[in-house]
């Protein structure tokens, strides 16, 4: 190998040096059931979603099975962070920047939780299909 090319690869390689995984979180949700229970329980959905995380960015509400993985992003997150009691829906958001790609946005009781963990950076992917709804966040360090 060239010594450029070397040198190259291995900043690359320490450039992820510093990155640490401190927790996964995956949750899955069946569409059908968590939309009739939001059919069932009209106030859910104001307790469990933000205003922008009910609505498209048309202003359109969002389809039982957005919510749904949006829940279970919401769900996955808890999971990461161990299930601590006390955390508020509301402090996590899943918001959708330009591209339609999901991001994860904490404040509050949920921030409190990832900075105590030692948690700085979010990731996260959301899929429905099948009737299935899932989501999976990894939870970087600093």
């Amino acid at each position: 190998m060239r010594p450029a090319r070397a040198l190259s690869n291995m900043l690359a390689v320490l450039s992820y040096a510093d990155v640490v995984i401190v927790s996964v979180g995956m949750d899955v949700v069946l569409v059908e059931r968590f939309a009739a229970a939001l059919t069932r329980t009209p106030p859910l959905a104001d307790r469990l979603f933000t205003e922008a995380e009910r609505t498209t960015s048309s202003g359109n509400p969002r389809s039982p099975e957005s919510l749904a993985a949006r829940f279970a992003a919401k769900e996955a997150v808890a999971k990461a962070l161990g299930a601590p009691v006390g955390l508020s829906w509301h402090d996590c958001e899943v918001v959708t920047d330009a591209d339609g790609r999901p991001w994860l946005t904490v404040c509050g009781t949920v921030a409190d939780a990832a900075a105590a963990a030692g948690i700085a950076r979010w990731h996260l992917s959301l899929s429905h299909d099948g009737g299935i709804a899932s989501a999976m966040v990894v939870a970087e360090g600093a």
